[in-house]
């Protein structure tokens, strides 16, 4: 008898445990609903999640401090009047800069506060500038 109380013990504490439910995998999702471990960032112009190092337009870090260099993407809306641009070490995902006039220059809002500037670079590049300080190109 007390084997089959030793062993019906056994048997029911091994299915309690396999009932435990095992965390998701990849369930990282943000309040967007963009899956992060799968590469996925929310873009504000897109109003979609996007892979922002499959982006057409990436700058590399200038004069980094750490021992690797990192990368932004920009985008621009189809009017060309907004650009946002991904910064890795901000609070926010993305800023929203904006073009006023014809001018080919992007500045972020007032909304925020570090300066943020996206000018044309050279014949086919770009540049970000962070209170006037260029951080990427």
């Amino acid at each position: 008898m007390r084997k089959f109380i030793v062993l019906s013990t056994l048997f029911l504490s091994s299915l309690a445990f396999a009932q435990q439910k095992a965390p998701i995998v990849g369930g990282d999702r943000d309040v967007h609903g963009c899956l992060g471990s799968a590469g996925y960032t929310y873009s504000q112009l897109k109003n979609d999640c996007i892979k922002v190092f499959k982006q057409k337009i990436k700058l590399k870090e200038v004069n980094a401090d750490k021992s690797y260099t990192s990368m932004t993407a920009v985008l621009f809306s189809r009017d060309m009047k907004r650009a946002e641009i991904f910064i890795p070490d901000g609070i926010a995902k993305s800023i929203i800069l904006e073009r006023e006039g014809k001018s080919k220059i992007w500045k972020s809002g007032s909304y925020i506060k570090e300066s943020y500037v996206l000018m044309p670079y050279k014949k086919t590049g770009y540049q970000i500038k962070k209170d006037d300080v260029v951080i990427y190109r």
